[in-house]
């Protein structure tokens, strides 16, 4: 088969358990050099997807293509390009945390001095230098999550496709994280990501792929929805003052315990104008922000459509 380019493809991709159809008609496309965030509801198919495109469960239909290749016709060319972590790290316990990597390194044809060096690298990456010589069973689950991220990574894949990498994670980890995944994204790679920590995915992802049950139900930048209508959250001095300001403006809001309004508003510009407006009419605001991120938002939005 020809190359048919980098990054994710998934077109009308289906898989069921019995009677249970986890995956009914997913499209999805992550590009090489962005995050792209997997975002849904609990059961919405979302790790029976990502087992597919890292070629550990056949689709019963549609097509897929990581980096190009087809994860079930061409499986070794799919996976040599493709790094995988889990949500549950799962390993031999009895391995110290550099020999789970040697071991990596060895089911990918590396060569054992390569391997060991890539592995002393990964170590001190993640942050795990000190425990390199530790079996993994004695690792915390925020350890474990750190050398699953270290395994997926071995072979230097083009590809990455991580479930919930920050679970378990301290809060010193997970900016770690993000900034690793964002130094991957800007070295070509292409990332895909699920997780259900909304604000650390508004400042992670590129682009956003929303699925429920089973199927793809939206797609979004988030980098560039600076122009997208969201709700900002509006607080000033005298709380009075700011709400009868507003009902003379003729927009609508939602009053908050403690005196904050919410308002929905066209996009950034729309809230610089707002504020503007507010301090020209003698309103003391004390701050204006978006009420949520831009993916929680957009999330609960379409939860809320489909109700």
């Amino acid at each position: 088969m020809v190359n048919e380019g980098g990054g994710i493809r998934a077109q009308g991709v289906r898989r069921a358990f019995g009677i249970v159809q986890a995956v009914a008609d997913v499209d999805l496309v992550a590009e090489p050099g962005r995050v792209t965030a997997l975002i849904g509801p609990n059961g919405s198919g979302k790790t029976t997807l990502l087992l597919m495109l890292a070629g550990l469960l056949q689709p019963d239909a549609g097509s897929i293509r990581i980096g190009g290749f087809d994860p079930v016709t061409e499986s070794y060319a799919a996976r040599s390009r493709t790094g995988w972590m889990p949500d549950v790290f799962g390993t031999w316990d009895s391995l110290t945390a550099r020999e789970v990597l040697t071991t990596v390194a060895a089911a990918y044809r590396m060569d054992p001095a390569a391997g060991e060096a890539r592995a002393a690298e990964l170590l001190t990456l993640v942050h795990l230098g000190d425990l390199a010589d530790a079996p993994a069973h004695v690792l915390s689950r925020g350890q474990k999550q750190r050398l699953g991220l270290a395994r997926a990574l071995v072979h230097d894949p083009e590809v990455l496709l991580l479930d919930e990498p920050a679970s378990g994670l301290d809060p010193r980890s997970r900016v770690d994280l993000r900034i690793l995944v964002r130094q991957l994204a800007a070295s070509g790679k292409t990332v895909l990501v699920s997780s259900h920590v909304l604000t650390e995915l508004d400042e992670m992802a590129d682009d956003a792929v929303f699925i429920s049950g089973g199927r793809t139900v939206a797609t979004q930048s988030v980098t560039g929805a600076t122009g997208e209508a969201r709700e900002w959250r509006v607080t000033a001095l005298d709380p009075a003052v700011l709400t009868t300001w507003l009902d003379g403006a003729g927009l609508t809001y939602r009053t908050e315990d403690g005196g904050a309004v919410v308002v929905r508003l066209a996009g950034d510009a729309a809230a610089a104008t707002l504020l503007r407006d507010a301090i020209t009419a003698d309103v003391p605001v004390v701050s204006l922000a978006p009420a949520g991120g831009v993916l929680e938002q957009a999330y609960l939005a379409l939860e809320e459509e489909r109700r």
